[in-house]
């Protein structure tokens, strides 16, 4: 009985705490739910107001995004982007530390003398200290240097420069930690301004298809393009900016980001680097040779239109040439006797007149409604009566001429129809900015005279820019079908591909394939024929096929100068064809300007170069005559991209450990090939000789050196010899040769 008592009276203890317990809870709850709707609703302004003074005055800011890269069709890196920087102090700012600027030594606290502390946190901090880290940086006079600060910072200058050059990220935040800077940019006043340089690891090689940037960023923190395929594709290639917040967190100042910004997408090109080589070296060497004005090379691949290679050339005062301008999509000159084959192709087409048929040249000089038209071998006698073919081959005006108006004299229209109806008339869409169009003289416009018809025949009267010649030369090449033009054959995101660039076809036919047969074989004959005027142009490696062409450049409404422009435009080989390729040179000045001898043999060289550098080869064919394997060519670089190159062409490579990743490639008594290490030292120049544009740039950039190049290839020499002591922010040159 006691027991049960006792029990009740423990059972009645327990549930009276548990109550206490229930009821503090609820009671908490509810001074929870109070003090909730009174910082919501009653005091709300007041701690939004405090919130505010938490913020930082500093408004929110973007983030800038990375362009995206170009690349060739093989992905080798064409044109990727580095950040180069101003710095400037602002010595207008409230905040800045005149005080340790000066080196005043002003107490810690209030109404208490200076401390140690205090006098060296001022020297430290002063004009000497800063002046003292610069000019070693700089390479400047330090005294000089000082006196300079002190007079920017008493005139209150607002924008002193710091820096002559444009400084690299590295060189920015080691300069961020000098004395009086290390304050921070509201005490120092200092303000760096970015720039965007664009790089070619291939120096000038494709330069003006590639375009250039401007160097400043515009207010959104993108870079633009400026030119080129940079350019026309300046959305794709600039991202999207991001944005940042300074806020006060856990009592320090932090960025906050709101928006992540977007790399920009890369762009794969159609240019072939050998090509665009070979290409580039051709026009070189017959400009000059010939010290011509300007010049213009491309090269076409025949079934999808893409552009593989195109250079332009133009003169500077110095006589040496450099890319100037897009010649070969801009320039609207008069073709010349290229444009013959197109005026054949409509008369062919038409039925006015058939390849075997005779024409009467007579002397080379024929005179027709007040004009007078003459072949280039008048002085010679002229050609007499020679078929239409022959016409071709040695592209006589008179020949050309004779039959186009006994077509269509009484019927112009029909003609100039029959010209746009090849092609002439297309808008190519090129994707090069700046692009110019034909314009072909019609008989209804006021200027029209009856004398046109015939010149038209022969290439005057007309603008043809060099890339709407070439389509026309490449449709031939391509059976009749006419292809856009293409530079760019994708755009990507990392390795994903956002968007394919097709071929595009924009002419099924330009002509019967009667008409296309005859053309071809008369373009064979102007290459093979004895007498063809495209006779320096044939190769005993590769057939070429092709026209040449020969105008006097207009000069004030008149033709009386000696301005010549020779051209060349084709296709190889000639009996299968696979790259249409049109050179154009504009004013030579020595040797005998002829479209074949000049703009004609040109061509024989890029073809050649392009046909044996692909000219298939069965190396299983070939024996060893030595035991011992021969070292293959390979550049020192990067360990990762040399073994998958090796493992490509099966060179069995010995293992051999290696700390570095970047190795070269050696063979030992036995011809044994291994990898071994290129040592890299961040306190002496590294040695870079015989590696890559790429490897080399990024080697010498990661130690704190400035690059330039100069030429293409592998580097053959570098102006501060390996092992010497760095000196951060100086600039190594490096010679390049292939």
């Amino acid at each position: 009985m006691g027991n049960t008592k006792k029990t009740e009276q423990l059972d009645r203890w327990i549930l009276f705490r548990y109550g206490l317990i229930v009821v503090a809870l609820i009671g908490l709850c509810i001074a929870i739910l109070i003090n909730m709707f009174k910082i919501a609703f009653v005091e709300k302004s007041t701690w939004q107001a405090l919130a505010e003074r938490e913020r930082t005055k500093i408004p929110d800011s973007r983030i800038n995004p990375e362009r995206g890269n170009i690349y060739s069709a093989d992905g080798r890196l064409m044109a990727t982007s580095f950040p180069l920087y101003h710095i400037y102090i602002d010595f207008r700012g409230d905040a800045i530390d005149s005080a340790a600027f000066l080196q005043i030594i002003v107490p810690s606290k209030k109404n208490k003398p200076p401390t140690a502390k205090d006098s060296i946190k001022a020297k430290i901090n002063s004009v000497d200290s800063l002046a003292f880290h610069l000019s070693r940086k700089l390479n400047r006079d330090r005294q000089q240097l000082r006196e300079e600060l002190v007079r920017a910072f008493r005139r209150k200058d607002r924008r002193f420069r710091i820096t002559d050059t444009r400084i690299t990220y590295s060189d920015l935040k080691e300069i961020r930690n000098y004395p009086f800077f290390r304050l921070g940019r509201n005490a120092s006043g200092m303000v760096s301004e970015t720039f965007i340089e664009r790089r070619n690891p291939y120096a000038s090689l494709a330069a003006r298809t590639i375009g250039n940037v401007y160097a400043t960023l515009d207010t959104s923190g993108y870079s633009h393009g400026k030119n080129g395929l940079e350019l026309q594709y300046d959305s794709l290639l600039r991202g999207e900016a991001g944005l940042k917040a300074r806020r006060r967190i856990g009592g320090r100042w932090m960025d906050v980001p709101l928006r992540k910004a977007v790399r920009g997408l890369d762009i794969i090109t159609t240019l072939d680097l050998e090509m665009q080589y070979s290409v580039e070296r051709a026009l070189r060497n017959i400009m000059t040779q010939t010290k011509a004005y300007s010049g213009s090379a491309v090269v076409m691949e025949v079934k999808t239109g893409a552009i593989k290679a195109m250079a332009n050339l133009g003169q500077e005062p110095s006589g040496g040439y450099v890319e100037k301008k897009n010649y070969a999509v801009s320039d609207q000159i008069e073709p010349g006797s290229t444009f013959k084959t197109a005026s054949l192709m409509v008369a062919l087409d038409d039925g006015v007149c058939t390849p075997d048929e005779m024409v009467d040249t007579g002397n080379g000089i024929f005179s027709y409604k007040g004009r007078l038209i003459t072949d280039h071998n008048r002085d010679n006698g002229g050609n007499s009566v020679i078929s239409l073919a022959e016409a071709m081959y040695r592209s006589s005006n008179i020949g050309v001429s004779k039959v186009i108006i006994r077509g269509y004299e009484k019927d112009p229209k029909r003609f100039v129809d029959g010209i746009l109806r090849l092609g002439f008339g297309e808008d190519l869409r090129l994707e090069i900015p700046g692009a110019g169009h034909p314009t072909i003289r019609r008989p209804d416009e006021k200027k029209w005279t009856m004398s046109d018809l015939p010149s038209m025949a022969y290439g005057y009267v007309t603008s043809i820019p060099p890339i709407y010649m070439l389509t026309f030369y490449n449709a031939i090449a391509n059976n009749g079908r006419m292809m856009r033009p293409i530079f760019v054959r994708e755009a990507r995101n990392d390795n994903e591909t956002v968007h394919r660039f097709e071929p595009e076809v924009i002419k099924e036919s330009i002509c019967t394939p009667a008409t296309l047969s005859a053309i071809r074989s008369m373009l064979e004959g102007v290459v093979e024929d004895e007498s063809g005027t495209g006779r320096p142009a044939r190769s005993s490696i590769v057939r070429i096929a092709g026209k040449t062409g020969t105008a006097l450049i207009g000069e004030n409404g008149s033709y009386t100068g000696n301005g010549k422009q020779v051209s060349f435009a084709g296709y190889f080989p000639a009996e299968n064809p696979e790259y249409s390729c049109i050179v154009v040179v504009r004013r030579p000045q020595v040797g005998v300007a002829s479209g074949g001898g000049t703009a004609g043999r040109t061509v024989k060289e890029i073809a050649e170069a392009i046909y044996t550098s692909r000219a298939p080869v069965d190396i299983r064919k070939y024996k060893s005559t030595s035991p011992v394997s021969t070292l293959p060519p390979a550049k020192p670089g990067d360990m990762h991209s040399l073994k998958h190159v090796l493992n490509k062409l099966d060179v069995k490579v010995q293992r051999k450990d290696v700390k570095s990743p970047w190795v070269e490639l050696v063979s030992d008594e036995n011809g044994r090939i291994m990898f071994e290490d290129v040592t890299i030292s961040r306190e002496v120049v590294p040695q870079v000789l015989g590696m890559g544009a790429k490897d080399a740039v990024y080697i010498l950039e990661s130690v704190g050196l400035r690059v330039k190049l100069s030429g293409t290839g592998r580097v053959v020499s570098q102006s501060i010899q390996a092992g010497e002591k760095i000196e951060k922010g100086q600039t190594i040159t490096l010679a390049l040769k292939i």
